[in-house]
């Protein structure tokens, strides 16, 4: 399904070598990304990625070579990749170059430079409930925020459809499932982040349910 940063994406590789996109797991980095390159390197790939981190510590540029842009996923995994992209865009001169994905980022003193002027950052969130098609756009928030007062819309949600829509989330994988597979699903990705995700923080955060 299209999403309104789809824009974003392209007007940050039109301008900038590279674009790294942030988010919550599970928001659709990858998918969103996916639809705006041309080629593609998957980290996680199993049955690539010895091999891949193998090539990252002896010569990183060469998981770079692909059509353009290429789409790198889970580039954290390899965290030289982030300098090496930074010297390519430097090197090429070119913009559109790179997209980066991953939904973790590794330490400030695993990377020599910042990518400051060559690689943008572009936050992705959850779906809103315009785009996945449970409300009608009618009402801004850009013109609430910018003062208009005179807006007024009906919803062509019933009170049960949003409380649903507010339990369920706007996941892209559970838009379209059934109610009760989607609630799961947000229950399962909720469990996760605390069992998984939030303990590997440890003495940083402490969840209590």
């Amino acid at each position: 399904m299209p999403r309104l940063c789809d824009a974003d994406l392209q007007l940050a590789l039109q301008s900038s070598g590279a674009v790294l996109i942030e988010g919550a797991k599970w928001c659709g980095k990858t998918s969103t990304a996916g639809n705006a390159s041309r080629s593609v390197l998957f980290m996680q790939d199993p049955d690539k990625s010895g091999s891949n981190l193998a090539i990252a510590d002896t010569k990183p540029s060469l998981l770079l070579k692909g059509e353009t842009p290429r789409l790198i996923d889970e580039w954290q995994m390899a965290p030289v990749l982030w300098d090496a992209v930074r010297f390519e865009v430097d090197k090429r001169a070119e913009t559109g170059q790179f997209i980066l994905t991953g939904s973790a980022v590794p330490s400030d003193h695993v990377t020599a430079h910042t990518g400051t002027g060559r690689i943008s950052r572009l936050l992705l969130r959850p779906m809103s409930l315009y785009e996945s098609l449970e409300s009608n756009g009618t009402v801004s928030l850009r013109s609430l925020f910018n003062g208009e007062t005179d807006v007024e819309a009906i919803s062509d949600l019933s009170i049960e459809k949003i409380a649903f829509a507010l339990c369920r989330g706007g996941w892209p994988a559970s838009i379209k499932q059934k109610e009760t597979t989607a609630l799961r699903m947000a229950v399962d990705y909720v469990e996760a982040v605390i069992n998984y995700d939030v303990s590997r923080k440890k003495g940083i955060l402490s969840i209590h349910l």
